[in-house]
């Protein structure tokens, strides 16, 4: 019998998924991995998998693009009836993309309990549709598992019972420490020796759908280079959007790279004097790698990075961009500390709670394991 059944469906995920199926697999809890074809690239979604380690899916939904309303709807009519066949005690699904939602949806309308990895984390920003995928994800999940304390406030204001939380770490992390040592070196990846770089990371909506501002993050990019060579691994969003407003020319001079596999993106982010990005997992990845980030984003709902770690929110701005900079290349950056339980044990901590909370009939709240409160 199946007792959980796993859903990855975008790059992201995979990085979250991986430490938790060998965390289920070591305790004897017995799991299926179900991939929603969400990122149905090769270079983003079949490298990891073999650069990760994770298992071969069972189910392979094969979703591919489409609105977020498309994809969302596609994804819910493809995985119901893998549910219906699988009949798992629980479905675990990670992080905020479309897939996270749409498979937590279907579970919850079949009585099937939800487990949320990466639960309550918020940028109170509703413009950005992840802020939607996560609101309404934790509002239906059983059990939640957090990566940072702050994320336990967010969950008990919007109504959500604290007993259903429980405060494990980041799995990202786990990943992370897990791969650190099998990084490929900056040098294969570039081609070259650099002795600092940036490296720079733009796929947002908001960064690089507008032209003006897509314009504008290109030209102070530009200046940076000058005094610090930028490497790119150029998102096919923003490289679409780049051919399409004719912004070719603000690549000159930028080692500009394809998407790159996990392994060559932790040893490029390793080896680098400072990370420009738009992304959020890249901002705790820093944290954890100690290198200095500036966050091309007006808000985060990873808040820990801030007042703790090594980011630093500078949105769009070109003028507050370069006074970051200037700051990183006079006194070295933000420094920060690694948060608690960004240990590399957090999924272990996961699997260890499942193993009591699988037993409980549904809408049992008793958790035994590390509480949040």
């Amino acid at each position: 019998m199946t007792q959980v059944l796993c859903v990855a469906g975008a790059r992201p995920n995979f990085m979250k998924i991986a430490p938790v199926m060998a965390a289920l697999a070591e305790t004897g809890i017995a799991a299926q991995l179900l991939h929603t074809g969400q990122h149905y690239d090769a270079a983003m979604s079949d490298s990891f998998f073999a650069d990760l380690g994770i298992p071969r899916p069972e189910h392979h939904l094969e979703v591919g693009s489409g609105s977020h309303a498309v994809q969302t709807a596609e994804v819910m009519k493809r995985f119901e009836p893998v549910l219906e066949t699988v009949q798992p005690q629980a479905v675990l699904v990670v992080g905020d993309v479309n897939s996270t939602l749409a498979c937590a949806l279907v579970a919850a309308k079949h009585g099937v309990r939800v487990i949320h990895v990466e639960a309550g984390l918020r940028s109170y920003d509703r413009g950005m549709p992840e802020e939607i995928n996560r609101v309404l994800t934790d509002q239906i999940s059983d059990l939640l598992f957090i990566t940072e304390k702050s994320a336990l406030a967010n969950l008990v204001r919007e109504g959500i019972d604290p007993a259903r939380v429980e405060f494990v770490g980041n799995v990202m992390i786990d990943t992370l420490y897990r791969n650190l040592e099998r990084a490929v070196p900056a040098s294969h990846t570039l081609g070259t020796l650099l002795p600092q770089y940036a490296v720079l990371t733009l796929h947002r909506p908001s960064n690089v759908d507008d032209p003006d501002t897509l314009a504008a993050l290109l030209d102070v990019i530009g200046e940076i280079n000058r005094s610090l060579p930028v490497a790119m691994p150029l998102h096919p969003r923003t490289r679409g959007n780049i051919e399409k407003f004719g912004f070719t020319a603000r690549l000159d001079g930028l080692h500009i790279l394809p998407p790159l596999g996990y392994l060559e993106m932790l040893g490029l982010m390793r080896d680098a004097k400072l990370v420009l990005t738009d992304s959020g997992g890249i901002q705790e990845e820093t944290t954890a790698l100690g290198v200095p980030c500036l966050t091309l984003r007006e808000n985060t709902e990873r808040p820990i990075t801030l007042t703790e770690g090594t980011n630093t929110l500078v949105g769009p701005d070109p003028a507050a961009i370069r006074a970051a900079f200037s700051d990183v290349m006079s006194n070295g950056g933000k420094a920060g500390r690694i948060p608690e339980y960004w240990d590399g044990r957090a999924a272990m901590r996961i699997a260890y709670t499942l193993k009591g909370w699988l037993p409980q009939r549904k809408g049992a709240s008793a958790i035994s394991g590390i509480k949040a409160a």
